[in-house]
């Protein structure tokens, strides 16, 4: 039974994966029912508010989902919020058996759900393929066990490690393709969070372009459901101004400051508060701010100062490097600014999880050795 609860389990994975672009701030998930050997109803999650996988499955499914086995990516929902309860759908469908891959790490649900359905007379096997269900939702997972989102570090560099030239000069260090691939990595995110330098200087408005992500994308992602990640910018120095680009972008942005700026800002600007350490921002009580804000995976795009502070007290959990076969030379502007170290021990360790190749770049993705 486990080769063919893995292999259903793996239908169920793939139509989780079609919500990346849109479910957040809620995981995405996937369902798939069997009966007699034969797929009655699949389902995944699309958007917060809409129906759940199981509830899209079921209603696919209709009489034959009676006596069926179900997978589903995660732990049903056991209460009533936005939709109501997936268990309670399920036990009246008089469904069989259910396969899980992992439980719902959410306090809500947690085991409830499959205690729940269990007392209901419905078979339980858990998890199946947990690992590869809950690589599609490490910010959800991270979020709801630490309260704060799951951390990417993207930067592009040089052979020599360098991300500009020593006047500031970056456009372009990377190809056309990985530029497109990181288009896909913010749609991916839900905020994306950069510094006023970087941004004034790169005169940058961190939006989506829809227009530029691949055909295939587009078929599963159509416009009518695009939305912007939240872009969240540092701006300690009170910088940034409502006459700058990227204020000028419409989408929701908030600005993190020491104190309020009373100016005409647009109402999609938001201004929070996070307290200082030795005349820089605390990371640790931001990233925490914004988890309580819903925000499951937030990408960071910015320059070596900040991406050396968050190396250095270890606040990422996966850092994407696209290289370029250029060599920028020793005038130009280093990787990331970190601790000066006298031993190779000490200094911070990363392994390798992907590296893929990118027209003429190499994207490299690591996660540190804790």
């Amino acid at each position: 039974m486990d080769s063919i609860d893995k292999f259903y389990m793996m239908h169920a994975i793939k139509l989780a994966k079609l919500g990346i672009f849109t479910t957040t701030p809620n995981p995405n998930v996937g369902c798939i029912i069997v009966n007699n050997k034969k797929i009655v109803g699949k389902g995944y999650h699309l958007k917060a508010g809409q129906t759940h996988a199981e509830i899209n499955a079921l209603k696919m499914a209709g009489q034959y989902a009676k006596g069926a086995t179900v997978y589903i990516t995660l732990e049903p929902c056991n209460y009533k919020n936005l939709t109501p309860s997936c268990c309670k759908a399920l036990v009246d469908a008089k469904i069989k058996r259910l396969v899980v891959a992992s439980k719902d790490p959410n306090p809500k649900v947690n085991g409830k759900g499959l205690k729940f359905l269990k007392t209901q007379g419905i078979k339980i096997t858990n998890h199946i393929l947990s690992k590869k269900a809950k690589s599609i939702n490490y910010g959800f997972f991270k979020r709801m066990k630490t309260g704060i989102p799951w951390i990417q570090l993207k930067l592009a560099s040089s052979l020599d490690g360098k991300i500009a030239l020593f006047n500031g000069n970056s456009k372009w260090i990377s190809s056309i393709i990985a530029r497109k691939d990181v288009q896909i990595l913010r749609a991916k995110s839900t905020a994306i969070l950069s510094t006023s330098k970087t941004i004034l200087q790169d005169n940058s408005t961190f939006l989506v372009k829809w227009s530029k992500l691949y055909n295939q994308i587009k078929k599963i992602y159509p416009k009518k459901l695009f939305r912007q990640p939240i872009r969240i910018i540092l701006d300690r120095l009170n910088t940034i101004k409502p006459n700058n680009n990227i204020i000028l972008s419409p989408g929701k942005i908030i600005l993190v400051k020491s104190k309020y700026t009373f100016e005409n800002w647009p109402n999609y600007v938001e201004q929070i508060i996070i307290p200082e350490i030795n005349n820089y921002f605390n990371l640790k009580n931001l990233f925490k701010t914004l988890g309580n804000r819903g925000i499951n995976s937030l990408l960071i795009e910015a320059g070596s100062i900040l991406s050396g502070s968050l190396i250095n007290y270890n606040l990422i959990d996966e850092l994407i490097i696209y290289l370029s076969p250029k060599l920028l030379g020793n005038m130009s502007l280093s990787l990331c600014n970190i601790h000066k170290f006298t031993n190779i021990i000490n200094v911070p360790h990363f392994y390798f999880t992907k590296i893929k190749r990118l027209g003429s770049d190499l994207k490299l993705i690591l996660k540190p050795i804790k």
